[in-house]
């Protein structure tokens, strides 16, 4: 048996038939990283667009819609009442939302102190208000008819939601004010606005004084001065006192009527003015006015 061998001619040589494999797979490698680069650019901007629309719907969007309120720190009001307030501010989106605008159509008011407004980016407006609280009440004459008005701590009269229970504990009835042009959001005469003061002071002690005053009578004087006149819940005896209404005052002022209830006399005024007390009995009471009249 012979053995054949068979050396490749220089035909075949010339025609790189022993390197065709290789360019082939070379060739097919450019194409598979082609397609895997193609893959990466499609899968790119798709991340993009999704990403695009994510900004799109989360921030942009939100912006030109109508914002999201929330309003806090109300007790008598509800955050439909407050809506109201900014009705004319329904069609506005966050963008045009105007806090400045928001904050005066809310603070106008009476029955509100101060209002905070901000915006919150993309879409939300923080509305934080604080009411009045009343720390007396007066009667105030409107086209003959008789409204209770509440006083705040700054001396601000406002008229108060109807139906709204007043601690009489708490709050006492303040007369005599002369208030000649009443308008709601105004304040007291400057010169009451000390009595407020006190009132404030001794509604905020613990113990309920003014649950023993079912009145505070504001007596004017000459050049523009005025005393106070209490009118004790337990009993029809006026009080005369001068404008110094605290919390020794009203206890001393306890003391004697303890004193006066014990004598059982038909004492109707007693008078703490002047560091000294006197009184007055209805007999005498009477024969004064009988001499006034004459």
């Amino acid at each position: 048996m012979s053995d054949i061998s068979v050396l490749p001619s220089d035909e075949y040589l010339d025609k790189d038939y022993f390197l065709s494999a290789d360019i082939n797979n070379s060739a097919t490698s450019e194409k598979t990283e082609k397609k895997i680069k193609i893959i990466k650019v499609v899968f790119v901007i798709l991340c993009l667009v999704l990403a695009g629309e994510f900004v799109y719907y989360k921030v942009i969007m939100p912006g030109f819609s109508s914002p999201k309120i929330t309003v806090s720190g109300q007790n008598r009001f509800s955050a439909q009442d407050i809506g109201q307030m900014i009705l004319s501010m329904s069609n506005d989106n966050w963008h045009t939302f105007d806090v400045e605008k928001a904050n005066a159509l809310i603070s106008s008011n009476p029955e509100i102190e101060s209002v905070v407004v901000e915006k919150k980016f993309p879409d939300k407006v923080f509305i934080n208000i604080v009411e009045r609280e009343p720390v007396a009440l007066t009667f105030v004459t409107m086209k003959d008819d008789t409204v209770a008005m509440q006083i705040d701590k700054n001396g601000v009269i406002f008229e108060g939601k109807k139906g709204l229970n007043i601690d009489s504990n708490k709050i006492p009835i303040i007369s005599g004010l002369p208030i000649e042009y009443l308008a709601q959001g105004m304040r007291i005469p400057s010169k009451y606005r000390p009595l407020i003061d006190q009132i404030t002071k001794i509604s905020e002690l613990p113990q309920s004084y003014f649950a023993g005053i079912s009145e505070i009578c504001v007596q004017p004087k000459e050049f523009g001065n005025y005393e106070l006149a209490l009118i004790p819940s337990q009993s029809h005896i006026k009080v005369l006192t001068d404008r110094s209404l605290n919390e020794e005052a009203l206890k001393y002022m306890m003391v004697v009527l303890d004193v006066v209830k014990q004598l059982g006399s038909d004492v109707c005024e007693i008078d703490l003015r002047y560091g000294s007390v006197s009184y007055r009995t209805k007999k005498q009471l009477k024969n004064d006015e009988i001499i006034l009249n004459n």
